[in-house]
C-alpha cells in the first residue's frame, strides 16, 4: 500500500482544531518540520510555552489523525514552545541580563527509568570526530559486559545510524513509546532512523530540544548500566537545554590537539561547569598518525595539547586516539574498529578510554550515593 502524500497528511491535520483559537492547526501555521518516509511520519506543533500542558490533547489527536491514514506505519508529533514577541509598550525589566528571578530554580530533570548513568560526549565544535569517539566508547563499555545505550542527539546531522550499521525504522508497541534499535550489542535511538539521510532538519532550537527530550522520555531504553549521549557540536541553546534537563552523570570532552580546537573544547567544558555537570575528562582525538607501512609516527595536528589543557583546567586526561584510516573506514561501513578489529592498537585505545570513563562514572555514582541522606531508626 502506497504511503499518503504530504498534502494528504496536511489535509488530515487540517481536521484538528486549536480549542482556544477555534481554527485548525494547519491554517494557524502550527505544523513544522513535517517529514515522511517509508510510512513513518514526524512533525512538530508549535505552541505558546504557557499552553504546553493544555495542548497535549491536541498533539495526541494530531498524531492519531495521521496514524489513521492508510499506508502509515507510525506517526510521531512533538510540541515545541514558541515565545511570543515582547510587548514593546511595556518597559524592560530592571533585572540584570541573564540573571534568574529571585528564588528561581533550574528546569526539572527528566526521569529516565532503568538507566543507571547518562554520559554526554561533547565538543565545542564539529569535525573533531566526536561521534566516532562516542560510538567506539559505547562499544568499549559493552565489551566490558555492561548494558549500553546510545542516543544520537545531533538532530541536524545524525551520523550514528550509519556508524552502527542500522538502516531500519524503530517500532512502537503501543503507539506512544518507541523501541530502540539494536546492533553490536548497543541499544540505539536517533532522529536519523525517522527521516531520510539526505533530508535537512529545518527546525528551530525549541523544536530540537523537544525532540531530544522525547527521545529520552518516550523510548523504552530498558535496564541500562550507561547511556551515551552524542551531543550536538557547539554550545548553543540545544546543548545548554540538554545539559540542564538531562540527569547527566558526567561529560566527556573530545578535542584534537590543535589550538583552535582546544579553544572551542574549553568553551564546551566551561558550559558543563556552569550547569554543574561533572566533567569526567578530555580525550585527544586524531592525536597522531602512525604510518601503516613504516610505522613512523607523525603528529599532523600537533600533539599533547589536550593533555596540557586538562592539566591546566584540573580535569582528568582520558587518553589519546590515533588518526588511522581503519577507524574511518570501519565507522563508515557500520562496523566500528572496536568490534571489527578488537585486538588492533586503534581498538585498544578505545578500550582503554572505556575503562577510564567507567571508573570515573562509578566514582561519580559512589559520591552521589554517599552524599544522599540516611535515616536511622533507634
Amino acid at each position: 500500500m502506497a504511503e499518503p502524500t504530504e498534502q494528504q497528511i496536511v489535509a488530515a491535520l487540517g481536521a484538528i482544531t486549536d480549542p482556544d483559537a477555534g481554527r485548525d492547526i494547519v491554517s494557524l501555521g502550527m505544523i513544522q518540520g513535517l517529514a515522511v518516509k517509508d510510512g513513518v511520519v514526524s512533525f512538530a506543533i508549535e505552541v505558546d510555552p504557557q499552553r504546553g500542558a493544555a495542548m497535549e490533547p491536541v498533539r495526541q489527536a494530531a498524531e492519531a489523525a495521521v496514524a489513521a491514514l492508510p499506508g502509515i506505519r507510525s506517526a510521531r508529533a512533538v510540541l515545541t514552545a514558541h515565545n511570543p514577541a515582547p510587548d514593546q509598550s511595556k518597559p524592560p525589566p530592571r533585572s540584570a541580563p541573564n540573571s534568574p528571578a529571585p528564588g528561581a530554580r533550574g528546569p526539572a530533570k527528566l526521569d529516565v527509568p532503568g538507566v543507571r548513568a547518562i554520559v554526554a560526549v561533547a565538543s565545542g565544535k564539529g569535525g573533531v570526530g566526536k561521534s566516532t569517539v562516542a560510538v567506539n566508547l559505547a562499544l568499549g563499555l559493552a565489551a566490558r559486559g555492561l548494558a549500553v545505550g546510545v542516543m544520537d542527539s545531533d538532530i541536524y546531522g545524525p551520523s550514528i545510524p550509519r556508524m552502527v550499521g542500522i538502516d531500519r525504522k524503530p517500532s512502537s508497541p503501543d503507539g506512544k513509546t518507541i523501541l530502540p534499535l539494536e546492533n553490536h550489542g548497543l541499544r540505539v535511538m536517533s532522529m536519523g532512523f525517522l527521516v531520510p539521510e539526505e533530508t535537512p532538519m529545518i527546525w528551530r532550537g525549541p523544536m530540537v530540544v523537544s525532540a531530544i527530550e522525547q527521545m529520552l522520555r518516550d523510548v523504552q531504553w530498558g535496564e541500562l548500566d550507561i547511556l551515551i549521549v552524542d551531543m550536538p557540536p557547539g554550545t548553543g541553546d540545544a546543548q545548554l537545554s540538554l545539559s540542564q534537563r538531562v540527569p547527566l552523570t558526567g561529560a566527556v570532552i573530545v578535542s584534537t590537539p590543535q589550538d583552535i580546537a582546544l579553544i572551542d573544547a574549553r568553551k564546551g567544558l566551561n558550559m558543563f561547569i556552569k550547569v554543574e555537570v561533572p566533567v569526567l575528562g578530555i580525550v585527544e582525538n586524531m592525536s597522531y598518525f602512525a604510518c601503516p607501512h613504516c610505522g613512523e609516527r607523525s603528529e599532523i595536528f600537533g600533539h599533547g595539547g589536550a593533555r596540557e589543557e586538562a592539566d591546566r583546567l584540573g580535569v582528568p586526561f582520558l587518553g589519546e586516539i590515533p588518526l588511522h584510516m581503519t577507524i574511518r573506514t570501519t565507522s563508515d561501513s557500520g562496523n566500528p574498529v572496536t568490534v571489527s578489529e578488537p585486538d588492533s592498537p586503534q581498538a585498544e585505545a578505545f578500550h582503554a578510554l572505556a575503562a577510564r570513563v567507567w571508573a570515573a562514572v562509578e566514582q561519580q555514582m559512589g559520591e552521589a550515593k554517599a552524599a544522599a541522606p540516611s535515616i536511622v531508626f533507634d
